[in-house]
Protein backbone atom coordinates (compact mmCIF):
# COMPACT_ATOMS: atom_id res chain seq x y z
CA UNK A 1 0.00 0.00 0.00
CA UNK A 2 1.32 3.42 -0.92
CA UNK A 3 1.17 6.19 1.62
CA UNK A 4 0.27 9.61 0.29
CA UNK A 5 2.45 12.29 1.85
CA UNK A 6 0.74 15.62 1.70
CA UNK A 7 2.78 18.69 1.03
CA UNK A 8 4.53 20.05 4.06
CA UNK A 9 3.70 23.35 5.60
CA UNK A 10 4.86 26.18 3.41
CA UNK A 11 6.98 27.58 6.19
CA UNK A 12 8.84 24.32 6.63
CA UNK A 13 12.10 23.86 4.74
CA UNK A 14 12.57 20.89 2.47
CA UNK A 15 13.94 17.68 3.88
CA UNK A 16 17.35 18.29 2.39
CA UNK A 17 17.81 21.64 4.00
CA UNK A 18 16.78 21.05 7.60
CA UNK A 19 19.60 21.39 10.08
CA UNK A 20 20.17 22.41 13.65
CA UNK A 21 20.63 26.00 14.61
CA UNK A 22 24.18 27.21 14.60
CA UNK A 23 23.63 28.37 18.13
CA UNK A 24 22.73 24.88 19.29
CA UNK A 25 24.41 23.58 22.37
CA UNK A 26 27.19 21.32 21.11
CA UNK A 27 27.69 17.98 22.90
CA UNK A 28 31.17 16.98 23.94
CA UNK A 29 33.03 15.29 21.09
CA UNK A 30 36.60 14.17 21.39
CA UNK A 31 38.92 15.82 18.83
CA UNK A 32 40.33 13.38 16.36
CA UNK A 33 43.36 11.42 17.41
CA UNK A 34 46.79 11.86 15.87
CA UNK A 35 47.81 8.34 14.92
CA UNK A 36 50.98 6.89 13.50
CA UNK A 37 49.18 5.06 10.71
CA UNK A 38 46.16 5.49 8.49
CA UNK A 39 45.40 1.79 8.59
CA UNK A 40 44.03 0.21 11.73
CA UNK A 41 42.51 -3.11 12.73
CA UNK A 42 39.42 -3.03 14.90
CA UNK A 43 36.76 -5.43 15.99
CA UNK A 44 36.70 -9.22 15.65
CA UNK A 45 39.99 -9.42 13.74
CA UNK A 46 38.83 -7.52 10.68
CA UNK A 47 40.33 -4.65 8.74
CA UNK A 48 38.77 -1.23 8.78
CA UNK A 49 39.83 2.22 7.72
CA UNK A 50 39.91 4.76 10.51
CA UNK A 51 39.54 8.50 10.14
CA UNK A 52 42.59 10.23 11.52
CA UNK A 53 42.73 13.93 10.75
CA UNK A 54 43.89 16.51 13.26
CA UNK A 55 42.52 19.58 14.95
CA UNK A 56 38.92 19.06 13.97
CA UNK A 57 36.72 21.71 15.51
CA UNK A 58 34.21 20.68 18.14
CA UNK A 59 31.66 22.52 16.03
CA UNK A 60 32.10 20.10 13.16
CA UNK A 61 28.76 18.49 13.90
CA UNK A 62 26.78 21.72 14.17
CA UNK A 63 24.25 20.49 11.65
CA UNK A 64 23.68 17.23 13.50
CA UNK A 65 23.04 18.12 17.15
CA UNK A 66 20.19 18.85 19.49
CA UNK A 67 19.07 22.30 20.50
CA UNK A 68 18.19 22.03 24.17
CA UNK A 69 15.44 19.44 24.45
CA UNK A 70 13.94 20.17 21.05
CA UNK A 71 14.65 17.81 18.18
CA UNK A 72 16.92 18.92 15.38
CA UNK A 73 16.22 17.44 11.99
CA UNK A 74 19.45 16.22 10.51
CA UNK A 75 19.85 17.11 6.87
CA UNK A 76 21.23 14.09 5.08
CA UNK A 77 24.13 15.78 3.41
CA UNK A 78 27.42 13.92 2.90
CA UNK A 79 28.65 13.36 6.44
CA UNK A 80 32.15 12.00 5.97
CA UNK A 81 33.48 15.24 7.38
CA UNK A 82 31.56 14.59 10.58
CA UNK A 83 33.17 11.23 11.41
CA UNK A 84 33.92 10.69 15.07
CA UNK A 85 37.33 9.52 16.37
CA UNK A 86 38.31 6.05 15.14
CA UNK A 87 34.83 5.49 13.79
CA UNK A 88 34.66 2.87 11.11
CA UNK A 89 32.37 0.28 9.64
CA UNK A 90 33.47 -3.23 10.59
CA UNK A 91 33.63 -5.41 7.50
CA UNK A 92 33.34 -9.16 7.94
CA UNK A 93 36.33 -11.34 7.11
CA UNK A 94 35.02 -14.61 8.50
CA UNK A 95 36.23 -16.39 5.38
CA UNK A 96 39.81 -15.72 6.52
CA UNK A 97 39.36 -17.48 9.87
CA UNK A 98 40.95 -21.00 9.89
CA UNK A 99 37.79 -22.64 11.21
CA UNK A 100 38.82 -26.30 11.18
CA UNK A 101 42.03 -25.71 13.14
CA UNK A 102 40.23 -23.51 15.66
CA UNK A 103 37.40 -25.89 16.43
CA UNK A 104 39.09 -29.27 16.25
CA UNK A 105 37.23 -31.58 18.62
CA UNK A 106 35.89 -28.74 20.72
CA UNK A 107 32.17 -28.39 21.33
CA UNK A 108 31.24 -24.83 20.42
CA UNK A 109 28.26 -23.06 21.93
CA UNK A 110 26.74 -19.62 21.38
CA UNK A 111 24.73 -18.02 24.17
CA UNK A 112 22.25 -15.35 23.03
CA UNK A 113 21.30 -12.95 25.82
CA UNK A 114 18.07 -10.98 25.79
CA UNK A 115 15.66 -9.23 28.12
CA UNK A 116 12.79 -11.71 28.17
CA UNK A 117 9.09 -10.97 28.38
CA UNK A 118 5.88 -12.33 29.91
CA UNK A 119 4.23 -14.95 27.73
CA UNK A 120 0.82 -14.69 29.40
CA UNK A 121 -1.00 -11.99 31.35
CA UNK A 122 -0.40 -13.97 34.56
CA UNK A 123 3.34 -13.64 33.92
CA UNK A 124 3.30 -9.83 33.83
CA UNK A 125 3.57 -9.07 37.56
CA UNK A 126 6.36 -11.60 38.33
CA UNK A 127 8.21 -10.46 35.20
CA UNK A 128 8.04 -6.85 36.38
CA UNK A 129 9.26 -7.93 39.82
CA UNK A 130 12.32 -9.59 38.27
CA UNK A 131 12.95 -6.48 36.22
CA UNK A 132 12.78 -3.95 39.06
CA UNK A 133 14.61 -6.22 41.50
CA UNK A 134 17.70 -5.84 39.30
CA UNK A 135 20.06 -3.26 40.87
CA UNK A 136 21.20 -2.33 37.36
CA UNK A 137 17.64 -1.13 36.67
CA UNK A 138 16.83 0.58 40.00
CA UNK A 139 19.82 1.73 42.02
CA UNK A 140 19.18 2.34 45.69
CA UNK A 141 21.62 4.02 48.07
CA UNK A 142 23.77 1.51 49.92
CA UNK A 143 21.89 2.12 53.16
CA UNK A 144 18.59 1.09 51.57
CA UNK A 145 19.67 -1.79 49.35
CA UNK A 146 17.94 -4.29 51.63
CA UNK A 147 14.70 -2.72 50.33
CA UNK A 148 15.43 -3.64 46.69
CA UNK A 149 13.02 -6.58 46.59
CA UNK A 150 10.22 -4.97 48.65
CA UNK A 151 10.40 -1.92 46.40
CA UNK A 152 10.37 -4.15 43.31
CA UNK A 153 7.32 -5.92 44.68
CA UNK A 154 5.56 -2.61 45.29
CA UNK A 155 6.34 -1.24 41.83
CA UNK A 156 5.48 -4.46 40.03
CA UNK A 157 2.09 -4.76 41.74
CA UNK A 158 1.34 -1.10 41.10
CA UNK A 159 2.32 -1.19 37.41
CA UNK A 160 0.95 -4.64 36.60
CA UNK A 161 -2.64 -3.59 35.74
CA UNK A 162 -1.55 -1.02 33.16
CA UNK A 163 1.13 -3.33 31.78
CA UNK A 164 -1.43 -6.11 31.40
CA UNK A 165 -3.56 -3.80 29.29
CA UNK A 166 -0.61 -3.23 27.00
CA UNK A 167 0.21 -6.93 26.66
CA UNK A 168 -3.48 -7.74 26.15
CA UNK A 169 -3.54 -5.33 23.20
CA UNK A 170 -0.72 -7.25 21.46
CA UNK A 171 -2.20 -10.70 21.92
CA UNK A 172 -1.91 -11.46 25.63
CA UNK A 173 1.86 -11.75 25.94
CA UNK A 174 5.25 -10.83 24.54
CA UNK A 175 6.40 -12.55 21.33
CA UNK A 176 10.04 -12.02 22.35
CA UNK A 177 10.76 -15.63 23.32
CA UNK A 178 9.27 -17.03 20.11
CA UNK A 179 11.23 -14.57 17.97
CA UNK A 180 14.49 -15.08 19.87
CA UNK A 181 14.14 -18.86 19.58
CA UNK A 182 13.65 -18.43 15.83
CA UNK A 183 16.75 -16.20 15.64
CA UNK A 184 18.74 -18.84 17.53
CA UNK A 185 17.65 -21.55 15.10
CA UNK A 186 18.46 -19.44 12.04
CA UNK A 187 21.84 -18.54 13.55
CA UNK A 188 22.56 -22.23 14.15
CA UNK A 189 21.70 -23.03 10.52
CA UNK A 190 23.89 -20.20 9.26
CA UNK A 191 26.84 -21.36 11.38
CA UNK A 192 26.51 -24.92 10.09
CA UNK A 193 26.39 -23.60 6.51
CA UNK A 194 29.65 -21.80 7.28
CA UNK A 195 31.18 -25.08 8.54
CA UNK A 196 30.84 -24.26 12.25
CA UNK A 197 28.84 -27.03 13.99
CA UNK A 198 27.77 -24.98 17.00
CA UNK A 199 24.77 -25.18 19.29
CA UNK A 200 22.92 -21.95 20.03
CA UNK A 201 21.26 -21.27 23.37
CA UNK A 202 18.91 -18.53 24.57
CA UNK A 203 19.24 -16.97 28.02
CA UNK A 204 16.73 -14.34 29.14
CA UNK A 205 17.46 -11.93 31.96
CA UNK A 206 14.00 -11.53 33.51
CA UNK A 207 11.86 -14.43 32.26
CA UNK A 208 12.01 -17.96 30.89
CA UNK A 209 14.23 -19.39 29.66
CA UNK A 210 16.38 -17.71 32.32
CA UNK A 211 20.12 -17.37 31.81
CA UNK A 212 20.64 -19.92 34.58
CA UNK A 213 18.54 -22.43 32.65
CA UNK A 214 20.60 -21.88 29.49
CA UNK A 215 23.84 -22.34 31.42
CA UNK A 216 22.63 -25.66 32.85
CA UNK A 217 21.84 -26.88 29.33
CA UNK A 218 25.27 -25.74 28.14
CA UNK A 219 26.87 -27.80 30.90
CA UNK A 220 24.75 -30.87 30.09
CA UNK A 221 25.80 -30.62 26.44
CA UNK A 222 29.47 -30.49 27.41
CA UNK A 223 30.26 -27.24 25.60
CA UNK A 224 33.97 -26.40 25.84
CA UNK A 225 34.09 -23.14 23.88
CA UNK A 226 31.40 -20.53 24.46
CA UNK A 227 30.72 -17.28 22.61
CA UNK A 228 28.45 -14.93 24.56
CA UNK A 229 26.42 -12.71 22.25
CA UNK A 230 23.99 -10.16 23.78
CA UNK A 231 21.20 -9.34 21.33
CA UNK A 232 21.61 -5.64 22.03
CA UNK A 233 23.45 -3.85 19.19
CA UNK A 234 24.68 -1.10 21.53
CA UNK A 235 26.18 -1.76 24.95
CA UNK A 236 24.46 -0.42 28.07
CA UNK A 237 25.05 -1.30 31.70
CA UNK A 238 21.27 -1.73 32.06
CA UNK A 239 20.97 -4.31 29.24
CA UNK A 240 24.12 -6.15 28.16
CA UNK A 241 25.88 -5.09 31.36
CA UNK A 242 23.17 -6.53 33.59
CA UNK A 243 23.14 -9.84 31.72
CA UNK A 244 26.93 -10.07 31.80
CA UNK A 245 26.99 -9.26 35.50
CA UNK A 246 24.63 -12.17 36.12
CA UNK A 247 26.88 -14.41 34.04
CA UNK A 248 29.86 -13.25 36.05
CA UNK A 249 28.26 -14.40 39.29
CA UNK A 250 27.23 -17.73 37.74
CA UNK A 251 30.72 -18.37 36.34
CA UNK A 252 32.41 -17.52 39.63
CA UNK A 253 30.42 -20.12 41.57
CA UNK A 254 30.70 -23.04 39.14
CA UNK A 255 33.87 -25.08 38.75
CA UNK A 256 32.92 -26.29 35.26
CA UNK A 257 32.30 -22.76 34.00
CA UNK A 258 35.51 -21.44 35.53
CA UNK A 259 37.51 -23.79 33.33
CA UNK A 260 35.35 -23.37 30.22
CA UNK A 261 36.85 -21.11 27.58
CA UNK A 262 34.60 -18.21 26.65
CA UNK A 263 34.54 -14.78 25.10
CA UNK A 264 32.01 -11.94 24.86
CA UNK A 265 30.93 -9.84 21.89
CA UNK A 266 29.92 -6.74 23.89
CA UNK A 267 28.36 -4.73 21.06
CA UNK A 268 28.09 -5.04 17.31
CA UNK A 269 26.25 -1.92 16.11
CA UNK A 270 29.11 -1.04 13.74
CA UNK A 271 29.11 -4.31 11.82
CA UNK A 272 28.54 -3.95 8.09
CA UNK A 273 25.88 -6.66 7.90
CA UNK A 274 23.80 -5.11 10.66
CA UNK A 275 24.06 -1.65 9.12
CA UNK A 276 23.07 -2.92 5.67
CA UNK A 277 20.17 -4.93 7.09
CA UNK A 278 18.81 -1.83 8.82
CA UNK A 279 19.25 0.20 5.64
CA UNK A 280 17.41 -2.50 3.67
CA UNK A 281 14.39 -2.33 5.97
CA UNK A 282 14.34 1.48 6.00
CA UNK A 283 14.59 1.68 2.22
CA UNK A 284 11.79 -0.84 1.79
CA UNK A 285 9.43 1.07 4.11
CA UNK A 286 10.21 4.40 2.46
CA UNK A 287 8.91 2.95 -0.81
CA UNK A 288 5.43 2.61 0.73
CA UNK A 289 5.08 6.42 0.76
CA UNK A 290 3.96 8.35 -2.31
CA UNK A 291 6.81 10.82 -1.86
CA UNK A 292 9.63 9.00 -0.06
CA UNK A 293 11.96 12.01 -0.23
CA UNK A 294 9.61 14.01 2.02
CA UNK A 295 9.56 11.43 4.82
CA UNK A 296 11.43 12.20 8.04
CA UNK A 297 13.24 9.12 9.37
CA UNK A 298 12.54 8.97 13.09
CA UNK A 299 14.97 6.79 15.06
CA UNK A 300 13.48 5.84 18.43
CA UNK A 301 15.87 4.20 20.89
CA UNK A 302 15.16 2.78 24.31
CA UNK A 303 16.16 5.33 26.91
CA UNK A 304 18.38 5.00 29.96
CA UNK A 305 18.67 7.33 32.96
CA UNK A 306 20.92 10.28 32.17
CA UNK A 307 23.03 9.58 35.25
CA UNK A 308 24.03 6.19 33.79
CA UNK A 309 25.77 8.01 30.95
CA UNK A 310 27.09 11.06 32.80
CA UNK A 311 28.06 9.44 36.08
CA UNK A 312 28.40 5.70 35.55
CA UNK A 313 30.21 5.91 32.21
CA UNK A 314 27.62 4.06 30.11
CA UNK A 315 28.72 4.19 26.41
CA UNK A 316 25.15 3.65 25.18
CA UNK A 317 24.45 7.19 23.98
CA UNK A 318 27.72 7.51 22.06
CA UNK A 319 27.31 4.11 20.43
CA UNK A 320 23.71 4.90 19.50
CA UNK A 321 24.65 8.17 17.80
CA UNK A 322 27.49 6.50 15.93
CA UNK A 323 25.21 3.66 14.85
CA UNK A 324 22.73 6.10 13.32
CA UNK A 325 25.52 7.93 11.52
CA UNK A 326 26.64 4.65 9.96
CA UNK A 327 23.11 3.75 8.88
CA UNK A 328 22.60 7.15 7.29
CA UNK A 329 25.95 6.84 5.50
CA UNK A 330 24.76 3.53 4.05
CA UNK A 331 21.49 5.14 2.96
CA UNK A 332 23.43 8.00 1.40
CA UNK A 333 25.28 5.45 -0.76
CA UNK A 334 21.84 4.38 -2.00
CA UNK A 335 20.90 8.00 -2.84
CA UNK A 336 18.52 8.23 0.13
CA UNK A 337 19.06 11.70 1.59
CA UNK A 338 16.08 12.10 3.92
CA UNK A 339 16.07 14.26 7.01
CA UNK A 340 16.29 12.23 10.21
CA UNK A 341 16.21 12.62 13.95
CA UNK A 342 16.78 10.61 17.14
CA UNK A 343 14.79 10.40 20.37
CA UNK A 344 14.58 8.09 23.39
CA UNK A 345 11.48 6.23 24.58
CA UNK A 346 10.23 4.14 27.52
CA UNK A 347 11.28 6.36 30.42
CA UNK A 348 9.88 5.61 33.87
CA UNK A 349 10.16 7.25 37.28
CA UNK A 350 10.97 10.80 38.38
CA UNK A 351 14.65 10.87 37.34
CA UNK A 352 15.91 12.48 34.16
CA UNK A 353 16.48 10.17 31.20
CA UNK A 354 18.33 10.65 27.94
CA UNK A 355 16.75 13.40 25.87
CA UNK A 356 15.03 14.29 23.65
CA UNK A 357 12.06 12.13 24.62
CA UNK A 358 10.18 10.36 21.84
CA UNK A 359 6.72 11.69 22.76
CA UNK A 360 7.91 15.30 23.06
CA UNK A 361 9.83 15.01 19.79
CA UNK A 362 6.77 13.75 17.90
CA UNK A 363 4.74 16.72 19.13
CA UNK A 364 7.50 19.13 18.14
CA UNK A 365 7.81 17.62 14.66
CA UNK A 366 4.08 18.05 14.19
CA UNK A 367 4.39 21.72 15.13
CA UNK A 368 7.16 22.12 12.55
CA UNK A 369 4.85 20.95 9.81
CA UNK A 370 6.20 17.44 9.28
CA UNK A 371 3.52 15.38 7.54
CA UNK A 372 5.22 12.03 6.91
CA UNK A 373 7.14 10.16 9.60
CA UNK A 374 8.87 6.78 9.46
CA UNK A 375 9.62 5.35 12.92
CA UNK A 376 12.72 3.16 13.22
CA UNK A 377 13.10 1.15 16.48
CA UNK A 378 16.87 1.34 16.48
CA UNK A 379 17.77 -0.47 19.72
CA UNK A 380 15.49 -3.48 19.20
CA UNK A 381 16.16 -6.55 17.06
CA UNK A 382 12.88 -8.27 18.00
CA UNK A 383 9.27 -7.19 18.18
CA UNK A 384 7.95 -6.79 21.72
CA UNK A 385 5.86 -4.47 23.88
CA UNK A 386 7.96 -1.35 23.13
CA UNK A 387 7.49 -1.74 19.37
CA UNK A 388 4.06 -3.35 19.07
CA UNK A 389 2.26 -1.27 21.67
CA UNK A 390 4.33 1.77 22.60
CA UNK A 391 5.39 2.72 19.07
CA UNK A 392 2.63 1.18 16.95
CA UNK A 393 -0.24 2.31 19.17
CA UNK A 394 0.70 5.09 21.59
CA UNK A 395 3.18 7.02 19.45
CA UNK A 396 1.23 6.56 16.25
CA UNK A 397 -1.87 7.97 17.92
CA UNK A 398 0.15 10.86 19.31
CA UNK A 399 1.65 11.55 15.87
CA UNK A 400 -1.75 11.70 14.17
CA UNK A 401 -3.05 14.03 16.88
CA UNK A 402 0.03 16.23 16.42
CA UNK A 403 -0.65 16.89 12.73
CA UNK A 404 1.42 14.13 11.17
CA UNK A 405 -0.72 12.67 8.40
CA UNK A 406 1.21 9.59 7.31
CA UNK A 407 2.92 7.25 9.75
CA UNK A 408 5.09 4.25 8.97
CA UNK A 409 7.21 1.97 11.07
CA UNK A 410 10.22 -0.14 10.15
CA UNK A 411 9.90 -3.68 11.52
CA UNK A 412 12.49 -5.07 13.90
CA UNK A 413 15.22 -7.14 12.28
CA UNK A 414 13.96 -10.49 13.52
CA UNK A 415 15.37 -13.20 11.22
CA UNK A 416 16.36 -10.89 8.36
CA UNK A 417 18.88 -12.98 6.34
CA UNK A 418 21.63 -10.36 6.08
CA UNK A 419 21.42 -9.73 9.81
CA UNK A 420 21.53 -13.41 10.77
CA UNK A 421 24.42 -14.13 8.41
CA UNK A 422 26.39 -11.24 9.88
CA UNK A 423 25.78 -12.48 13.44
CA UNK A 424 27.17 -15.84 12.31
CA UNK A 425 30.23 -14.09 10.91
CA UNK A 426 30.68 -12.24 14.20
CA UNK A 427 30.66 -15.55 16.06
CA UNK A 428 33.17 -17.10 13.67
CA UNK A 429 35.47 -14.10 13.87
CA UNK A 430 35.41 -14.29 17.67
CA UNK A 431 36.51 -17.94 17.82
CA UNK A 432 40.27 -17.20 17.71
CA UNK A 433 39.88 -15.22 20.93
CA UNK A 434 37.91 -17.75 22.96
CA UNK A 435 40.05 -18.32 26.04
CA UNK A 436 42.85 -16.13 24.66
CA UNK A 437 42.30 -12.94 26.61
CA UNK A 438 45.03 -10.35 26.22
CA UNK A 439 46.54 -7.82 28.57
CA UNK A 440 44.95 -4.98 26.59
CA UNK A 441 41.66 -5.38 28.44
CA UNK A 442 43.47 -4.97 31.76
CA UNK A 443 45.33 -1.92 30.51
CA UNK A 444 42.08 -0.48 29.18
CA UNK A 445 40.81 -0.33 32.76
CA UNK A 446 43.44 2.29 33.54
CA UNK A 447 42.39 4.64 30.72
CA UNK A 448 40.64 7.82 31.95
CA UNK A 449 36.96 7.39 31.21
CA UNK A 450 36.50 10.77 29.56
CA UNK A 451 35.25 9.64 26.21
CA UNK A 452 32.41 7.19 25.73
CA UNK A 453 33.22 7.01 22.03
CA UNK A 454 36.90 6.29 22.61
CA UNK A 455 36.26 3.80 25.39
CA UNK A 456 33.91 1.75 23.24
CA UNK A 457 36.78 1.39 20.77
CA UNK A 458 39.33 0.53 23.46
CA UNK A 459 37.25 -2.48 24.42
CA UNK A 460 37.90 -4.10 21.06
CA UNK A 461 41.53 -3.07 20.45
CA UNK A 462 44.04 -5.83 21.14
CA UNK A 463 46.97 -3.73 20.13
CA UNK A 464 46.11 -0.34 21.57
CA UNK A 465 47.74 1.05 24.65
CA UNK A 466 46.35 4.56 24.77
CA UNK A 467 47.84 7.34 26.81
CA UNK A 468 45.29 10.14 26.90
CA UNK A 469 44.90 13.22 29.00
CA UNK A 470 41.52 14.72 29.78
CA UNK A 471 40.73 17.75 27.69
CA UNK A 472 43.63 17.39 25.26
CA UNK A 473 43.22 17.22 21.50
CA UNK A 474 45.79 14.49 20.96
CA UNK A 475 45.89 10.79 21.68
CA UNK A 476 49.11 8.88 21.14
CA UNK A 477 48.70 5.28 20.08
CA UNK A 478 51.28 2.54 20.48
CA UNK A 479 50.60 -0.49 18.36
CA UNK A 480 51.50 -3.95 19.55
CA UNK A 481 51.51 -6.15 16.48
CA UNK A 482 50.37 -9.71 16.96
CA UNK A 483 49.41 -12.08 14.20
CA UNK A 484 47.63 -15.37 13.76
CA UNK A 485 49.59 -16.76 10.86
CA UNK A 486 48.78 -13.62 8.89
CA UNK A 487 48.95 -9.85 9.03
CA UNK A 488 45.67 -9.54 10.93
CA UNK A 489 45.90 -8.24 14.48
CA UNK A 490 44.34 -10.29 17.22
CA UNK A 491 41.38 -8.54 18.79
CA UNK A 492 40.18 -10.29 21.95
CA UNK A 493 36.56 -9.51 22.64
CA UNK A 494 36.86 -9.93 26.37
CA UNK A 495 35.94 -12.49 28.99
CA UNK A 496 32.97 -11.73 31.19
CA UNK A 497 35.18 -10.78 34.13
CA UNK A 498 37.59 -8.59 32.17
CA UNK A 499 34.86 -6.82 30.23
CA UNK A 500 32.86 -5.92 33.31
CA UNK A 501 35.95 -4.66 35.12
CA UNK A 502 36.13 -1.75 32.67
CA UNK A 503 32.69 -0.58 33.77
CA UNK A 504 33.11 -1.55 37.42
CA UNK A 505 35.94 0.96 37.70
CA UNK A 506 33.26 3.63 37.53
CA UNK A 507 30.42 1.61 39.02
CA UNK A 508 29.97 3.53 42.24
CA UNK A 509 27.01 5.09 43.92
CA UNK A 510 25.83 7.68 41.44
CA UNK A 511 26.44 11.30 42.33
CA UNK A 512 23.57 13.69 42.61
CA UNK A 513 22.77 15.20 39.18
CA UNK A 514 21.94 18.51 40.89
CA UNK A 515 24.15 19.82 43.67
CA UNK A 516 22.23 22.94 44.72
CA UNK A 517 18.66 23.96 45.43
CA UNK A 518 16.78 25.71 42.68
CA UNK A 519 13.21 26.93 42.75
CA UNK A 520 10.61 27.06 40.02
CA UNK A 521 9.78 24.70 37.16
CA UNK A 522 13.37 23.54 36.70
CA UNK A 523 15.36 20.36 36.38
CA UNK A 524 16.45 20.85 39.98
CA UNK A 525 12.85 21.06 41.19
CA UNK A 526 11.96 17.91 39.28
CA UNK A 527 14.95 16.11 40.75
CA UNK A 528 14.24 17.13 44.34
CA UNK A 529 10.54 16.31 43.97
CA UNK A 530 11.54 12.87 42.78
CA UNK A 531 13.87 12.44 45.74
CA UNK A 532 11.19 13.51 48.16
CA UNK A 533 8.75 11.03 46.65
CA UNK A 534 11.32 8.22 46.76
CA UNK A 535 12.21 9.06 50.37
CA UNK A 536 8.54 8.95 51.33
CA UNK A 537 8.15 5.54 49.69
CA UNK A 538 11.24 4.24 51.50
CA UNK A 539 9.97 5.54 54.85
CA UNK A 540 6.63 3.79 54.32
CA UNK A 541 8.38 0.57 53.38
CA UNK A 542 10.59 0.75 56.48
CA UNK A 543 7.50 1.23 58.65
CA UNK A 544 5.82 -1.71 56.95
CA UNK A 545 8.87 -3.91 57.51
CA UNK A 546 9.41 -2.95 61.15
CA UNK A 547 5.77 -2.92 62.31
CA UNK A 548 4.22 -5.55 60.06
CA UNK A 549 1.26 -3.28 59.57
CA UNK A 550 0.14 -0.84 56.91
CA UNK A 551 -1.77 -0.56 53.66
CA UNK A 552 0.67 -2.85 51.79
CA UNK A 553 -0.09 -5.65 54.23
CA UNK A 554 -3.79 -4.86 54.11
CA UNK A 555 -3.69 -5.19 50.32
CA UNK A 556 -1.74 -8.44 50.57
CA UNK A 557 1.29 -7.05 48.76
CA UNK A 558 3.80 -7.81 51.51
CA UNK A 559 2.41 -10.88 53.27
CA UNK A 560 5.90 -12.27 53.78
CA UNK A 561 6.67 -9.59 56.34
CA UNK A 562 3.99 -10.67 58.84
Amino acid sequence: MMMNCGAMNATTPSSTSWSASQSSKIPMFLPRAICSTQRMCCGFGVHVDACVSTNVSRNAKDSMVWSGTSPSLYSKQPINKFLLPLRALVTSTSQDVPIASLIGREKVGVLLLNLGGPETLEDVQPFLFNLFADPDIIRLPRLFRFLQKPLAQFISVTRAPKSKEGYASIGGGSPLRHITDAQAEELRKSLWEKQVPAKVYVGMRYWHPFTEEAIEQIKRDGVTKLVVLPLYPQFSISTSGSSLRLLESIFREDEYLVSMQHTVIPSWYQREGYIKAMANLIGKELETFDHPEQVVIFFSAHGVPLAYVEEAGDPYKAEMEECIDLIMEELEKRKIMNAYTLAYQSRVGPVEWLKPYTDETIIELGKRGVKCLLAVPISFVSEHIETLEEIDVEYKELALKSGIEKWGRVPALGCEPTFISDLADAVIESLPYVGAMAVSNIEARQVPLFSQQLRSKIRCLKFAVCRCQHGTSQCQWNFLSTSLGSSQSLVPLGSVEELLAVYDSKRRELQSPVMVWEWGWTRSAETWNGRAAMLAVLVLLVLEVTTGQGFLHQWGILPFFH
